[in-house]
């Protein structure tokens, strides 16, 4: 009897060669090896390669580890603004200990020569994105099925699950392409009907100023808001304001995105609860809080701010990258509406070795504009303004478009540009009319692309980090909406006044006057 024969009678399998034929009865997933292997040896020969697959391709799109890991390595060298070639790419490589396990530096070197230029890259990435979401798609499918026959899965569970993985696909891969004016018009006359039918007239984030909010109706979607002022000017107070205003808003809270880049965390959070419950920002920080401050300090600071959807990231070396991944993840996770950035000029981007430091700011603010659009929310972000307005005479101080420091695109860019400008800042004591003009803070909007130029006024209350609106008072002038004469005081001019947070009694004022916090 033959061999054969006596292995089938003992249950026996022979194992047969391995032969091409046999993998027609078998499926490879879609990958395409030599493609991917041109892509990454063009982006070594020409270094305006690397901007252009990184605006279709992620490392996770490349179908071997070995091309991931070397991907990863040039989205590495990007982001610390380092040149991408043979060379630069081994060396990273090494450093994230990936070298080895790729096959070393024979393996990069075979990438160069699998190609001659970067000609057709764009299209080349396209097959590669397009094989990578194939890829994707059959894991998700096999994890559907998978699911779809347990018993203890509930069947909606499943069809949201499928349906948010499958738009993770298309809102992370696939570029939005062109409109028809036909459907633009429509979506168009809906917004307007819907505006009409508001009692509301703000369409767009709050400020929390109603001055402010007449000229702007709100942050609108897809705007990059950018405000301007020098140092020490109350920027970061002002931009903390917006951002409480908008998390606890009473019938239009939205969500905060709030990167910090200059304060830590815990800086701002100590500013945000000076404001909210108007107790000194010296006391808060220092700690040196009474019994009835604290006790104010948590009832009308920490329960309201509890729950308030403001997340801060303080990241002290924040890129462009990494910005525009977090928003993504701040978008998806939270529903963010607004997106505050603190401050532009401290940034870094992704120019090139011989770009100066306005050509890579220039390239930022194109990129917030972008992400903007990308994720229909207003971004405000804040600038630092040149020397050149302390050099002008005294009364020329007001800051103007030219002012903006390190770039002129930033003006170009922007939706929005606004200025803050406190004459106390610079010496001015009375305004024109002989006034005092002391905590007087003007916001000049500078640019409006969508509606018209206006200055508001404001009074600055930075010993509690608050900025308020001014309103006219029977005592004469004009005072913060939260100041109170004090009993017997009542006659203007040298009348004293108190402010929220201050230790006063019910004795102190008139007979028909509350106590200052019931």
């Amino acid at each position: 009897m033959e061999l054969s024969n006596i292995n089938k009678q003992r249950g026996l399998r022979m194992k047969t060669p391995l032969d091409g034929g046999n993998l027609m009865f078998g499926k490879v997933q879609p990958q395409a090896k030599d493609i991917e292997e041109a892509i990454l040896g063009a982006i070594m020969l020409e270094k305006s390669a690397f901007d252009t697959v990184i605006e279709i391709l992620k490392p996770e799109c490349f179908y071997l580890d070995s091309h991931q890991k070397v991907f990863a390595a040039m989205q590495s060298l990007a982001v610390k603004s380092l040149p991408i070639d043979l060379l630069t790419v081994v060396e990273e490589l090494k450093l994230k200990g990936d070298l080895e396990f790729i096959g070393g530096p024979y393996f990069v070197s075979k990438l160069t020569n699998a190609v001659v230029s970067s000609a057709h890259i764009e299209a080349h990435c396209r097959i590669v994105l397009q094989k990578f979401i194939q890829r994707e798609l059959i894991r998700i499918s096999g994890e559907i099925i998978k699911d779809a026959y347990e018993d203890s899965t509930d069947v909606f569970d499943m069809l949201d699950e499928a349906e948010s993985k499958l738009f993770e696909i298309t809102n992370n891969h696939l570029r939005k392409n062109f409109d028809s004016i036909e459907s633009v018009l429509v979506k168009t006359i809906n917004r307007i009907e819907d505006m009409r039918n508001q009692e509301d007239e703000i369409t767009g984030v709050p400020s929390g100023f109603p001055s402010l909010d007449k000229v702007t109706y709100g942050w609108q979607p897809t705007d990059l808001i950018i405000l301007a002022a020098r140092p020490s000017v109350g920027k970061t107070a002002f931009a903390l304001n917006l951002a409480r205003s908008a998390a606890l808003h009473p019938t239009k809270p939205t969500a905060v995105g709030f990167f910090s880049l200059e304060m830590s965390s815990s800086q701002l959070v100590q500013r945000i609860l000076s404001a909210e419950s108007d107790i000194h920002m010296e006391k808060i920080s220092r700690g040196r809080l009474e019994d009835h401050e604290m006790a104010q300090l948590h009832n009308k600071g920490i329960e309201r701010l509890n729950k308030a959807p403001i997340f801060i990231d303080d990241s002290a070396a924040l890129n462009i990258f990494e910005l525009r991944a977090k928003c993504r993840r701040l978008k998806n996770k939270h529903n963010v509406g607004l997106i505050i950035i603190d401050y532009l000029q401290l940034m870094s981007g992704n120019a090139g070795k011989n770009s100066n430091r306005e050509q890579e700011i220039s390239r930022i603010s194109r990129d917030l504009k972008s992400l903007a659009k990308e994720l229909q929310v207003p971004i405000i972000a804040l600038s630092q303004l040149s020397r050149e307005v302390e050099k002008r005479k005294e009364g020329s101080k007001v800051p103007q478009l030219s002012d903006l420091r390190e770039s002129g695109a930033i003006e170009q860019d922007a939706d929005m540009v606004m200025f803050l400008y406190r004459p106390e800042y610079h010496g001015i004591q009375n305004n024109e009319m002989g006034e005092d003009v002391k905590g007087e803070t003007q916001v000049k909007i500078a640019k409006h692309r969508n509606g018209s130029l206006e200055t508001i006024k404001l009074k600055a209350l930075l010993h509690v980090q608050k900025f308020i609106e001014e309103e006219e008072n029977v005592f004469g002038g004009t005072v913060p909406s939260n100041f109170r004469p004090l009993k017997g005081n009542e006659g203007g001019g040298g009348a004293r006044y108190f402010t929220q947070g201050s230790k006063m009694n019910q004795d102190d004022f008139d007979d028909n006057e509350p106590a200052p916090f019931d």
